[in-house]
């Protein structure tokens, strides 16, 4: 009777650790599943920051324009020149904003294959990540 209580005891240890690896393997699983998509949330929260921001724009610079008198051409001239500055002004934050996520996403590439000693192609990352070379 107590060799069938021990057999018990161990098989009941055994699942216990079975259980235990199986759910570290899960929250090892999910871990590793949201550091791979880190880098694409990344890329879509800026894209959709910049579609926010030139929307923004283009309201606020047709409400500009339409305080304009309709014969005031001069006006409407200078006013057009200074929003054409301020389009151009975005479009390069926009491609500043772009240029450090990707360089920061190079890195952290970088950062993995270092820490783990695997070798993956960096293009093959890059078209993960929607980066382009």
């Amino acid at each position: 009777m107590s060799r069938s209580r021990s057999t018990g005891a161990v098989v009941r240890i055994r699942i216990r650790r079975l259980a235990r690896r199986a759910a570290a393997l899960a929250v090892l699983a999910v871990a590793l599943q949201a550091a791979a998509q880190d880098d694409a949330t990344q890329r879509a929260l800026i894209m959709r920051q910049q579609q926010s921001d030139e929307f923004t724009q283009q309201l606020r610079q047709s409400q500009e324009l339409l305080k304009v008198p309709p014969g005031d051409l001069g006006a409407r001239t200078r006013l057009e020149s200074k929003q054409l500055e301020q389009r151009h002004r975005l479009e390069n934050l926009d491609a500043d904003r772009r240029t450090a996520f990707e360089l920061a996403a190079r890195e952290h590439f970088e950062q993995g294959r270092q820490a783990d000693g695997t070798y993956v192609d960096e293009r093959e990352y890059l078209l993960v990540t929607g980066i382009r070379h």
